[in-house]
């Protein structure tokens, strides 16, 4: 009697891509043993960077993870998965940071190697395509952040990641750290805040007047084609003969160099999104709607603040999502002009050919463009009406 053929085994196409990428990674550097801060390091493979048994637990998770990958597995199984190997690799780098400096060694540098970073982004990807097939809510969206976030400053508090270079660069700049980091939101959210107070008017506007429309949105795409370094270098000299010859503007801040320069140029490149948003927003607003609210004798006011605004705020949220994440990654670059913010750690990294300095500023700006764009599309999302999508 024929056997009946065994049912084979049905292969994921983006997890045999985060495979392959584990695979490769796996065999790559882990971490980078360095004497000093400055010098060349040594890449140190898994086996070498951990003790024994901890290296095999860690080979052991990664091919566990990148079979649940590879194989079409449910989605919750593959986020566990994904969050597994992500935390057993956040765990570990601390432990290889410990193992590979020698005792009573302040100079010594350990720092994630490629192989880290590429196992990380393969099981990112991995959650993120679970989670994207999982569909979560906003409110689930926003509680999954904030426990990453309590996460992270779980093994901060607990001293896990102390032996990375990177901790140790921010134990020698804490004040430093801080105080530019809030140069750097005040830099964002102040020229968002000055977009929204003028774009939305503006937007308004342009939405009333036909003519107006094109030449204000032309205006502005022609100020966002102008590359962020050339625009803060633009406005240096018109702020500079300001604060040179009108009385009191130095002292409110206005100079050619400095945190006015880039907060203007922040907000010359925030009005694109804000008044393009506001004018969809308010185009997408259905007319029956406001045929019954004439036929209710609503004021136009009174159909702008109840009837359009609220309707449109969805697409209107959307762009002041745009903007904040913007706005969070340009003000890097202000640095450059005696802005501030953590563009600062970039810039003295790169001068000083020392990457973890540069991850210093890097990675707090990156993770807070990356913890505003899941807040906003939750709002977004939130605000928008029943069974819509933004």
């Amino acid at each position: 009697m024929a056997t009946p053929d065994r049912p084979r085994p049905s292969f994921d196409k983006l997890g045999l891509v985060i495979g392959i990428v584990a695979a490769a990674a796996a065999g790559a550097p882990f971490a980078t043993f360095r004497a000093n801060r400055i010098v060349p390091g040594e890449g140190r493979a898994i086996w070498e960077a951990l003790p024994a048994g901890w290296a095999t637990a860690l080979l052991l998770v990664v091919a566990g993870a990148a079979l649940v990958a590879m194989l079409r597995s449910p989605a919750p199984a593959r986020l566990a998965a994904a969050l597994a190997a992500l935390a057993t690799l956040a765990l570990l780098i601390g432990t290889a940071a410990h193992h590979l400096t020698p005792p009573d060694n302040a100079y010594a540098r350990v720092a994630p190697a490629s192989g880290f970073w590429l196992l990380g982004f393969a099981f990112a990807l991995l959650a993120a395509d679970a989670l994207t097939r999982l569909q979560l809510s906003a409110t689930a969206r926003i509680a999954a952040l904030a426990a990453v976030a309590a996460a992270i400053w779980l093994l901060l508090a607990l001293g896990a990641w102390d032996g990375l270079s990177l901790l140790k660069e921010y134990a020698n700049r804490a004040d430093r750290f801080w105080a530019e980091g809030a140069r750097h939101l005040a830099l964002a959210l102040g020229s968002l805040a000055a977009a929204i107070v003028a774009g939305i008017p503006l937007g308004i506007l342009c939405h009333r007047v036909s003519g107006l429309r094109d030449a204000v949105l032309n205006l502005l795409n022609m100020i966002q084609t102008i590359p962020s370094i050339a625009l803060f270098g633009l406005l240096i000299a018109p702020l500079g003969w300001i604060a040179a010859n009108l009385p009191g503007a130095s002292v409110i801040g206005i100079r050619g160099i400095g945190a006015a320069p880039a907060a203007l140029a922040l907000f010359l490149y925030s009005l694109l999104p804000m008044v393009a948003n506001t004018v969809v927003g308010l185009a997408q607003v259905p007319a029956a709607a406001n045929d019954a609210a004439r036929g209710m004798g609503m004021t136009a006011r009174q159909r702008l603040t109840r009837i359009e605004l609220p309707l449109a705020l969805p697409v209107i949220l959307a762009g002041i999502r745009i903007v904040l994440v913007q706005n969070i990654g340009l003000a890097t670059i202000a640095a450059l002009i005696g802005g501030g913010g953590f563009g600062v750690f970039v810039f003295q990294g790169l001068g000083q050919t020392a990457m973890d300095l540069v991850l210093l500023g890097a990675v707090p700006t990156v993770a807070l463009a990356f913890a505003a764009a899941i807040l906003l599309d939750a709002a977004v999302e939130l605000t928008a009406a029943p069974g819509s999508r933004v």
